[in-house]
């Protein structure tokens, strides 16, 4: 054979083999495009469908309101079984039972598998043990619940791919039972077995080897689109999360303000700040402090969520009030602890200086629960914004109270004035008539009071009132009254206090006027003595001007005794008369000089 005719055989049986390796190529693409593709579907549907229901599975637990007495006894209540009826409608799930730890179903969409047991040996041997349980199998499509009503109408293959899945229940490493999740997967199996199939065909000339990594290729495609659907979903989440958070901090803020803001006392203030922080800041436990009066100690006034408050603290010993500004400890590589923390555990905390109109009146001191560090740095400033909405609310009550305190008070003495001593003896009076309480008013004056003004001047008669007042207030307790009405004029409301009680503070109230001593410049004013008259309720009166009238009359027997004595109103005093009787028990003569 010429060496031309070698040639073309051999050409010939080379074409041949490539046609043939082609066409064997070709057969095994045919087979692969055909076999492959179902198997690779099938775990990736696997994989996807666990973890779906390992979350459904979370889902239907976190909204049972007692899980371990469902499963133990079976029982769901109404608001368990709305739910759970409504969870195929917001899921890809049609069907789903649960199992009790021995097996049988105590609930299910499908009535009829109620009462049903799994004795199969899965159940305890996988499922028992804490392990998901997966099985794919064609069923006919009677038996899926979603086609029941289109069995008519369906033309095409009458069986469907369903997965079922077993999760187990477990609590505190105790198995309670199953839930079982049945999906039908046909249309995800077909849609994703016919994409396989194109590239497969788009593929077939390529060698097995690429065609293996493009398989593969596909493969880890189709699960990046999975996870990143699963992202973008967990990220929308969390950004709706955030806005209802932040929607809800919004809501709470508000309401915080509008109670704040109504509150009539600091003590109903700070019961309100209780109240609240507990909701806003749930992820730490919290403590209020108030300056005292004297402004050298504050005073613990409030505490939740499991947090304390010292009874005082002094200024000094809080880096937040000594630094002037918000301190938070955790925050920096070097911190240092405030006294009024101590003892301390290691837990990040703040301290927020509360300002009134420019002050500082008060101290906000946070610290995070345990294991909340990160969510406690998070609320610095939602808590630095309730800072601000207790310090208007404490300098809105404090604007109140001396508001009312200008209108109740007496500026020279300090005393209530005739106003409130009015509107307080009708008060008392009430209360008398109701309870049968007993109830004395003592009217008090100054002897020679206008002597003495003239003789030393209006600056130390300024001084004799004033220290007739802090008598007046010294011998006042638990709900009396001292007020001065006007001039050198002071009356004492003496509730709960038996006559002779009555006349002998009175008496007591008389001395000690006398013996007060008060110095003007480089000298001592004179003696101050008072006359005082005593009126009992309902004696001598049993309405307010009765009873002031009773007072004076008395007063006025005093002053026409001599002075500086006691005198008590006796029934004629009540309808006009002059009579007093007088109650002196010791003291100087009425001859006595007075100022």
């Amino acid at each position: 054979m010429s060496k031309n005719g070698r040639s073309g055989l051999m050409a010939r049986l080379k074409l041949a083999g490539i046609a043939t390796t082609l066409g064997a190529l070709t057969v095994l693409a045919g087979w692969g495009i055909y076999a492959i593709p179902a198997p690779v579907v099938d775990r990736m549907l696997e994989s996807d469908l666990r973890k779906e229901a390992t979350q459904l599975n979370r889902q239907v637990v976190s909204h049972l309101e007692d899980v371990d007495a469902t499963f133990r006894t079976g029982m769901l209540d109404e608001h368990d079984q709305e739910f759970l009826e409504l969870l195929p409608a917001t899921s890809d799930i049609y069907r789903f039972k649960l199992f009790d730890k021995a097996g049988r179903v105590f609930w299910s969409t499908r009535k009829s598998d109620v009462g049903g047991r799994n004795t199969k040996p899965y159940f305890n041997a996988i499922i028992g043990n804490g392990n998901i349980y997966y099985k794919h199998e064609e069923k006919p499509i009677a038996e899926v619940d979603n086609f029941k009503g289109e069995l008519l109408e369906t033309t095409g293959p009458q069986t469907r791919h369903v997965a079922e899945i077993y999760t187990p229940v477990i609590r505190e490493g105790q198995f309670l039972g199953a839930i079982e999740f049945y999906s039908d997967i046909t249309q995800t199996r077909n849609l994703f077995i016919m994409r396989v199939r194109f590239s497969l065909a788009v593929l077939s000339s390529v060698a097995l080897l690429a065609l293996a990594m493009v398989v593969l290729v596909i493969y880890r495609t189709n699960r990046a689109q999975v996870r990143n659907l699963h992202g973008r979903a967990a990220k929308e989440r969390e950004l709706m999360d955030e806005q209802l958070r932040l929607a809800r901090e919004v809501r709470l803020l508000g309401e915080l303000n509008e109670w704040l803001q109504s509150s009539r006392s600091l003590d109903e203030l700070f019961d309100m700040v209780s109240r609240f922080m507990t909701h806003i800041l749930p992820c730490a436990e919290g403590s209020v402090y108030v300056y005292s009066n004297s402004r050298d100690v504050l005073d613990g006034c409030a505490s939740w969520n499991d947090g304390t408050h010292k009874a005082h603290i002094h200024p000094e010993g809080c880096w937040g009030l000594r630094r002037g500004r918000t301190y938070e400890f955790g925050a920096s590589e070097i911190d240092f602890i405030c006294e009024h923390a101590e003892p301390h555990d290691g837990r990040p905390y703040f301290c927020f200086p509360i300002l009134a109109h420019g002050e500082t009146v008060g101290l906000l001191h946070l610290r995070a629960h345990e294991g909340r560090d990160e969510e406690f740095h998070a609320s610095k400033k939602l808590a630095q914004l309730c800072a601000e909405q207790i310090s208007m609310a404490i300098a809105n009550v404090r604007m109140r109270d001396q508001l009312h305190d200008q209108s109740v008070r007496d500026p020279l003495t300090g005393l209530f004035n005739r106003r409130h001593m009015t509107e307080t003896l009708r008060k008392s009076i009430s209360r008398s008539q109701q309870t049968g309480a007993p109830l004395s008013l003592v009217a008090v004056d100054v002897d020679h009071f206008k002597k003495f003004n003239d003789t030393h001047g209006h600056d130390a008669g300024d001084m004799v009132l004033r220290a007739v007042g802090s008598a007046l207030e010294n011998a006042c307790d638990r709900d009396e009254v001292a007020c001065r009405i006007g001039g050198e004029e002071f009356m004492l409301i003496l509730p709960d206090n038996p006559p002779d009680d009555a006349m002998t503070r009175a008496e007591q109230l008389r001395q000690a006027v006398e013996a007060v001593s008060v110095r003007y410049g480089e000298k001592s004013l004179p003696r101050i003595t008072i006359s005082v008259g005593v009126a009992h309720y309902p004696v001598h009166g049993t309405m307010p001007q009765d009873l002031m009238r009773a007072a004076d009359d008395a007063l006025y027997a005093a002053k026409d005794k001599g002075r500086n004595q006691v005198q008590l109103a006796n029934t004629a005093t009540a309808t006009g008369g002059s009579k007093a009787i007088s109650m002196r028990v010791s003291g100087a003569s009425s001859s006595a000089p007075a100022a």
